[in-house]
């Protein structure tokens, strides 16, 4: 049975589940500057650097960001596509695979920790649209504080703002599941199969 609003009552959107995937960051662009900016963002997490801020934040920003950004500029330089960097791309497609493989009432998108597309627009975004649960899905397959708990932190941190939240939960560590264990087997095999030799031994890392 479907209610019936009253007269003047404003639309009431379809409920739906979104499903963040988030992953650890990037800079704007390639050049110095949004380099620089990004650094900062990242080198200043305390999940990420645990050393006391009044010690690390003076080498931070007296050494290390005004050294370090232009060689990881010429870096990112070498790498950067038409969706941004690398790791942005390949987040970008995994979300555009995975939209629509739940079903209509379910919403896939991706963030980063650092960098843009932030977690707290798109969990914004994901609330706009209608979703009252929300799956934060970091794409680490292994759990640790400098990547699968900042993301976390920043999640919460964001519902923090908002007046009415979203029911949230995140993924668990998921190196075990024989499904990823699969593709990752899959994956391997198509890379030998690929190469004109036969390796003596293969090297993970």
């Amino acid at each position: 049975m479907q209610a019936v609003l009253p007269a003047g009552h404003p639309p009431v959107k379809p409920r739906r589940i979104g499903v963040l995937l988030t992953n650890l960051g990037t800079p704007d662009g390639s050049d110095v500057r949004s380099v620089k900016r990004y650094l900062g963002e990242f080198l200043s997490d305390r999940r990420v650097v645990e050393i006391p801020p009044l010690l690390w934040q003076p080498i931070l920003r007296g050494i290390i960001l005004n050294t370090r950004p232009k060689k990881s500029a010429h870096a990112y330089s070498m790498v950067w596509t038409e969706d941004g960097s690398p790791l942005a791309a390949i987040t970008k497609a995994q979300s555009n695979a995975l939209q629509g493989a739940f079903g209509p009432n379910v919403m896939v998108d991706w963030a980063m920790r650092y960098g843009k597309p932030a977690i707290g627009d798109r969990l914004q975004a994901m609330k706009d649209a209608g979703c009252d649960r929300i799956l934060i899905a970091p794409l680490y397959p292994q759990y640790c504080a400098a990547t699968t708990a900042t993301a976390n932190d920043k999640a919460f941190a964001e519902l923090a703002k908002m007046r009415w939240q979203p029911a949230l939960r995140t993924l668990p560590p998921y190196h075990d599941e024989p499904a990823y264990i699969e593709a990752l087997a899959q994956s391997i095999e198509a890379g030998v199969a690929a190469l004109d030799f036969e390796p003596d031994a293969l090297i993970a890392s």
